[in-house]
């Protein structure tokens, strides 16, 4: 056991908060049995109390500890998933604190792939409520440095395990009240979900429509400080020449082959240009972000393809920008 993972186990065991490695994005933890410490997540983050926040454990040898009338097709999804970015909405046991499920009848499960964490939930025994390492509704981190930013000295400990390779949340599936719901794409595909379960999915973009409060699903999330604004790149150019001559500075985040490329356009304009491919653009989305945040006026957004593919993508912009063209 190294030395990191020792005192991120005092430090939990004591009660404290500890900034934690996935393969999705960094969490916030707390000791996910402890209702005091988890309200410490809540108080860091600025998070309402009525919303829930994911208890990470090590597989689904688990699942039991903290869920009840758990069905087939979650233990069929726990069992090929597992550990992996997806996230299972189950009925609560009686003993599972209000603190981590807002007060509702369910509670969210997921086993995090990142062998840091891993090791330290083996380590640990129980379960770990952990939450994006952000202000409530702000950019989610994908790196150590990124938590750092966020809570500086207020945050005790940062596991650092490097960039973050899948780099958007968690899929969140609903198996309570009758077939099973989408409440949130993620990490693995919706498609890949139903290939193996054997039947669609509903899926809710809406909070207020799926019937169960869940991480992420209120309708501003993940966004950046600086106005963030979606559309075509047409659009996007000619309302880019428009604020630059009024001497506000843009960044135009472009949908390009190139990686990580920044050219200057003129005086106080930039672009930027994200990959192409689904994946890599998820894992990069919100180190751009942040990167850009708060350097200039306002952030321009090439919509990317609206395929299957793009799903995860597609509803963490929705949520983030002010302005859809």
């Amino acid at each position: 056991m190294t030395a990191q993972i020792e005192r991120a186990l005092s430090l939990l065991r004591a009660g404290e908060l500890v900034g934690i490695p996935t393969e999705t994005v960094y969490g916030l933890a707390a000791d996910a049995a402890n209702p005091q410490a988890v309200a410490k997540i809540f108080a860091l983050k600025g998070r309402p109390a009525d919303h829930p926040v994911i208890v990470h454990i090590a597989g689904s040898a688990q699942l039991s500890d903290w869920a009840q009338d758990i069905p087939d097709d979650a233990w069929k999804l726990a069992e090929v998933f597992w550990p992996g970015p997806l996230t299972l909405i189950l009925k609560r046991k009686a003993h599972v604190p209000d603190a981590v499920t807002g007060g509702q009848n369910t509670v969210g499960l997921r086993a995090p792939a990142h062998p840091l964490t891993h090791e330290l939930l083996l380590q640990f025994g129980g379960g770990l409520a952990a939450p994006s390492a952000n202000q409530f509704g702000h950019v989610s981190p994908t790196t150590a440095q990124h938590v750092r930013e966020e809570f500086g000295a207020a945050l005790p400990l940062v596991l650092d395990g490097g960039p973050c390779q899948v780099g958007v949340e968690s899929t969140i599936v609903s198996l309570v009240d009758g077939r099973p719901k989408l409440l949130r794409p993620g990490g693995i595909s919706r498609d890949v979900i139903e290939s193996l379960l054997g039947y669609e999915l509903e899926h809710h973009v809406k909070a207020s429509t799926a019937g169960i409060r869940a991480s992420g699903l209120l309708d501003s999330h993940y966004a950046p400080r600086t106005p963030l604004w979606l559309g075509a790149r047409a659009q996007l150019l000619e309302i880019a020449a428009e604020h630059t001559a009024a001497n506000q500075r843009t960044a135009l985040l472009l949908l390009g082959d190139v990686t990580n490329e920044t050219n200057a356009l003129m005086p106080g304009q930039y672009v930027h240009y994200l990959p192409a491919d689904p994946e890599a653009y998820a894992q990069a989305l919100y180190a751009t972000l942040r990167h850009h945040d708060q350097r200039f006026d306002l952030l321009l957004l090439e919509t990317p393809p609206r395929t299957p593919a793009w799903l995860a993508v597609h509803d963490r912009l929705q949520r983030a920008a002010i302005r859809k063209y």
